[in-house]
């Protein structure tokens, strides 16, 4: 494979990616719907000898490049870009900062969807060589919108690749480090809502009430020992409550009080077991303080499981584009936050990886990570981005697993 022209071509395209790169922090767009995002991306690909399929519960679409040399039964690949920012206000000062209040790309995407543009281009420019297909997925709602699991529901990735890869920066990572690891690479999320019901009244008679507070901070407690004696100590199981709302004033008792929180777990039996008993410790917690609780959870994102082989095949890729800094790391344990690509790798083998972008000579641990504020991004490590993800398509198309 010829990575050293990858690379030096990813690198010609570097003004194009940051520019465009650029363009998208600046109008950061929300959820499922990223319409000026699309339109960008349209219009960094017109020209190029894609076919683009859309859907009707998003505005993600899928650019298709039929290789020159691809037949009936070629391997076909799938390489995913996310495209929506965060609800949440900017506090880097860049020149090119969101222009828009409440709304920051303080995930990367917009840095994921301009690296796959480039990949898209330099793809392209190989298309004669190509014996296979590639699928460029732009996606839009990661961001707890499940825009992954829309898409495939659409019948945009049908048929199905045999291959799917994924990158993400790190900016509290080594600069230009790519990463990954077989098996769980990030946790399923799910969200609990706990409703404790009481009978309110005078703050200065709770003896003639069923005051819910007390239960509320018992079942908080009751949660995090629950997890402890549950679940083995190597297992990562996470339940963190996250909010508390109770009451109006400082004299009187209120009826009920709402907990909500977060639950990440690496494995579908843990995932089943935490929700039954997070049910049942609020319950019988609740109860032995004279009220009542009830708990909803709500399914979000499953397990991000990383195929072995696509992970060998990308610290190849890594090895290979690695220019003199150091190529790849194997994570030693997974991420407990969670990433909507896995709807993905359910159903297709395939990898994500992490690609470093702190800047270069900064004691990167130091750096502030994804969703914050203050986020910043090396943007010279976008080529080396680009080069891995059209790399894998490559490597694939010419070697499968």
């Amino acid at each position: 494979m010829l990575t050293e022209t990858l690379l030096k071509s990813a690198h010609s395209l570097a003004p194009d990616i940051v520019a465009l790169r650029r363009a998208i922090h600046a109008e950061p767009e929300l959820g499922l719907q990223c319409p000026e995002t699309m339109a960008k991306v349209r219009s960094a690909l017109a020209g190029l000898p894609l076919e683009w399929r859309s859907g009707p519960s998003t505005t993600g679409a899928v650019a298709t490049l039929r290789g020159g040399k691809a037949t009936d039964g070629s391997p076909r690949v799938l390489l995913r870009g996310d495209m929506d920012a965060l609800p949440m206000d900017e506090k880097t000062d860049l020149e090119f900062a969101s222009t828009i209040p409440g709304r920051m790309h303080a995930c990367g995407h917009d840095t994921h969807t301009a690296m796959l543009v480039g990949a898209a281009r330099v793809l392209s420019e190989r298309r004669d060589q190509l014996a296979g297909t590639v699928d460029f997925m732009f996606q839009p709602g990661e961001e707890g919108h499940h825009g992954a699991r829309f898409m495939i529901d659409d019948g945009l990735i049908d048929p199905l690749p045999d291959a799917a890869f994924a990158l993400h920066i790190m900016p509290n990572a080594k600069f230009g480090v790519l990463a990954g690891r077989a098996g769980p690479l990030m946790a399923a999320a799910d969200q609990f809502t706990i409703t404790v019901n009481g009978r309110g009244g005078h703050a200065s008679m709770p003896h003639d009430c069923a005051d819910p507070v007390p239960a509320a901070a018992a079942i908080v407690s009751a949660i995090q020992a629950m997890v402890t004696r549950r679940f083995n100590a190597a297992s990562a199981v996470v339940v963190t409550v996250t909010r508390i709302q109770t009451g109006t004033t400082f004299n009187v008792i209120p009826d009920d009080a709402m907990l909500q929180g977060t639950i990440r777990t690496l494995s579908a039996d843990h995932r089943r077991a935490i929700h039954t008993l997070i049910a049942q410790t609020a319950a019988d917690t609740a109860r032995a303080h004279g009220v009542e609780a009830t708990c909803e959870i709500e399914h979000g994102f499953p397990v991000t499981l990383c195929d072995e082989r696509a992970v060998r095949l990308g610290q190849k890729v890594a090895t290979e584009i690695a220019d003199g800094t150091e190529g790849w790391h194997n994570l030693p344990a997974p991420i407990m936050g969670a990433e909507d690509f896995s709807y993905v790798l359910e159903k297709v083998p395939g990898a994500m990886f992490f690609l470093g972008v702190a800047p270069e000579g900064d004691n990167w641990s130091q750096c502030c990570a994804i969703h914050s504020p203050r986020m910043h991004v090396d943007e010279t490590a976008l080529p080396k981005g680009v080069a891995m993800l059209a790399g894998c398509a490559m490597e694939y198309i010419e070697n499968g697993f």
